[in-house]
């Protein structure tokens, strides 16, 4: 293992000498073993294996069902009355699809990576989380305030698991909030949200050889999506220093009969990525609003566009506790010392900032880029014992004693 720098004090090199590197490996590989392929609705049994591990570690753990068999998993250290740390993941993996040499839910280990479906998106964090709450637990160390992971499901399709945690949760009781998603151990302090944008064209049915008697709903939809690659290109002018731009993507189309008749309706299926200060309906309103202006709707044609899903982006202050102590902690569990940086994926602390004002960052294991959602996906086996070391680190530094 890489050893941790000079800046690790002897109380908490104590407890870092109680995490159990084994049994990391080993709830990583069982994690992801378990399976939990969304869309699909399938993450009960990660949630079982993990409900499992926190209650062996001593935890106390609640489950809170958001939708038929789909439950998200609260475990909770206790301490203080004070403010407390929060780590967030979630329990489903996105489809393994083709292109694997092997099973991508048998994993194994070679060549200092552990390989299977969600070892970087995000199982290997999630174990990171528990091994480094259960070597404090192990210490006995007091803390000033709760230590708790909140794991989602459904985070990789509607957030259903986020949406139904943050209607509960209580303001005040996190201090700070950690996603464990994979940065690479990056202290990531920027991150961009998602909407997903449903468009409806309605026109009116005619025969193709005197289509002036009808309105082309696919014609229509065509001018709207000129819009849309306009105003792509307009954002990409004028990024963000962490993050890029906003984005559009045309996800699906369909429309029409047949050829030989005029298109009477078209659906399109828009992704666009949002700035944390921006908001999907008021994107919706804007986009509208110049549909209006270059007269595409009216004169038969009718045109909707709404919201299906929105998952918020967030900022937090570089100068911020959490993110000062991050970048300290991973340094000094042997992960380098990198500046902060910024995600241009979407995730769960959106909504956690937003709704439940707890500052965020994204840090773990593993690379967003290289990894994540692809065949033969694998994280360091050293990144993992990093990774939990650092949240060891953290955690002391925020809500211990010293």
């Amino acid at each position: 293992m890489t050893s941790t720098a000079d800046g690790v004090s002897a109380l908490e090199a104590g407890v870092l000498g109680l995490l159990d590197y084994d049994e990391l490996l080993l709830l990583t590989a069982s994690l992801v073993a378990a399976g939990g392929e969304n869309p699909g609705s399938t993450e009960e049994a990660t949630v079982a294996v993990l409900r499992e591990a926190c209650e062996r570690y001593g935890f106390d753990v609640e489950l809170t069902e958001v939708a038929p068999g789909r439950q998200n998993l609260i475990a909770t250290l206790d301490g203080g009355t004070g403010q407390g740390l929060m780590f967030l993941g979630h329990s489903d993996v996105v489809p393994a699809g083709e292109g694997w040499t092997s099973n991508p839910f048998e994993p194994y280990a070679r060549d200092g990576r552990l390989y299977g479906r969600g070892t970087t998106d995000m199982k290997g964090g999630l174990a990171a989380i528990v091994l480094a709450m259960a070597a404090i637990r192990a210490s006995g160390e007091p803390l000033r305030g709760p230590l708790q992971l909140v794991c989602t499901v459904d985070e990789e399709d509607r957030g259903l698991g986020v949406r139904g945690y943050v209607q509960t949760a209580q303001r005040g009781v996190f201090a700070a909030c950690v996603v464990a998603e994979p940065t690479d151990l990056q202290t990531v302090i920027a991150c961009r949200g998602d909407s997903y944008l449903s468009l409806t064209v309605s026109g009116r049915a005619a025969h193709s050889g005197r289509p002036g008697d009808g309105r082309n709903a696919i014609a229509a939809a065509a001018r709207m999506l000129e819009i849309v690659r306009a105003d792509h290109e307009a954002m990409g002018t004028v990024p963000h220093p962490l993050l890029g731009s906003g984005t559009w993507s045309v996800g699906t189309i369909s429309g029409g009969t047949g050829t030989s008749v005029v298109a009477a309706d078209c659906s399109v299926m828009l992704d666009r990525r949002l700035m944390p200060e921006e908001n999907a309906q008021l994107v919706v309103n804007d986009f509208l609003e110049k549909v209006r202006d270059v007269g595409i709707d009216g004169d038969g044609i009718v045109v909707s566009l709404v919201v299906d899903m929105e998952m918020p982006g967030f900022t937090t202050d570089p100068a911020h506790p959490l993110v000062v102590g991050a970048v300290e902690a991973m340094a000094d569990a042997g992960g380098g010392r990198q500046a902060v940086g910024g995600w241009s994926a979407a995730c769960d602390g959106g909504f956690v900032a937003r709704d439940v004002g707890i500052p965020c960052i994204v840090l773990g294991p593993g690379g967003l880029n290289d990894q994540a959602h692809q065949p033969n996906e694998s994280v360091g086996i050293d990144e993992l014992a990093i990774a939990a070391r650092a949240y060891v680190l953290l955690a002391l530094r925020l809500v211990g004693r010293q």
